[in-house]
């Protein structure tokens, strides 16, 4: 009776699959990347689509003294007048735009209350100590001010940093709203997600967001987290 069940159930799976939907994969039925530079190389890379979304809705909040990572380039962009000085920080000194030399986890050297707007995308991952991170993020800004930090949920590993600092984590935005809601508090910290399976599987193919919609790319699904973007006041 046993065997008889059970070649009951193989024949009825075999039957269902055959009412399956094929899948065309296309040209993404490959062991290889499109792009292993994140779309770089063919336009815009969808994770920066997200992030500036994110800053584009925050930009009031970029003013005054702001300090961002590697370079610039987005408080020039979406600070412009506003912004009355702009700091670049780096963890060597092999950068030339970097204004302050310092790493996160052990910056006594930077002052407290020093920053209006701390812009800080996509950095966390490459960060171990998260915890001390953030509560230096805190201790340097000025009360009122704001950090905007982005970072990934779905993401391939970035090969540039991994071989030279490290790349440590992928996030979710509940990881995020609790690790900035203790460094913060809970009341000062607001979390969106951005991405949906279509983007994440571009996304992780290197593919650019010129190759999808502008419907296709803000359509959000809570399951396919690619991009968790935080604004953290100091109150």
């Amino acid at each position: 009776m046993a065997n008889e069940k059970i070649r009951n159930i193989r024949r009825w799976v075999r039957q269902q699959q055959r009412h399956l939907n094929k899948i065309d994969f296309g040209a993404l039925r490959r062991l290889e990347p499109v792009s292993r530079t994140f779309g770089f190389d063919r336009g815009q890379p969808i994770d920066r689509f997200y992030i500036e979304r994110f800053l584009t809705a925050h930009r009031a909040d970029i003013r005054g003294r702001v300090l961002e990572l590697g370079d610039d380039t987005y408080t020039r962009r979406f600070g412009g007048a506003r912004v009355t000085r702009s700091d670049v920080l780096h963890g060597t000194n092999e950068n030339p735009k970097a204004t302050i030399v310092a790493d996160l986890t052990r910056a006594d050297a930077i002052a407290d209350d020093s920053f209006d707007c701390i812009v800080f995308t996509q950095s966390l991952q490459f960060i171990y100590d998260v915890h001390a991170t953030l509560s230096a993020l805190r201790r340097i800004l000025k009360p009122n001010g704001v950090v905007l930090a982005t970072f990934p949920g779905i993401s391939q590993i970035s090969r540039h940093d991994m071989e030279r600092w490290g790349d440590y984590w992928r996030f979710t935005a509940l990881s995020a709203q609790r690790l900035f809601g203790e460094a913060f508090g809970m009341d000062n910290v607001t979390v969106q997600a951005y991405g949906n399976v279509l983007g994440a599987v571009a996304f992780l193919h290197g593919l650019a967001a010129q190759e999808l919609t502008e419907e296709e790319l803000n359509h959000r699904d809570p399951d396919y987290e690619v991009v968790i973007a935080v604004r953290a006041s100091k109150k």
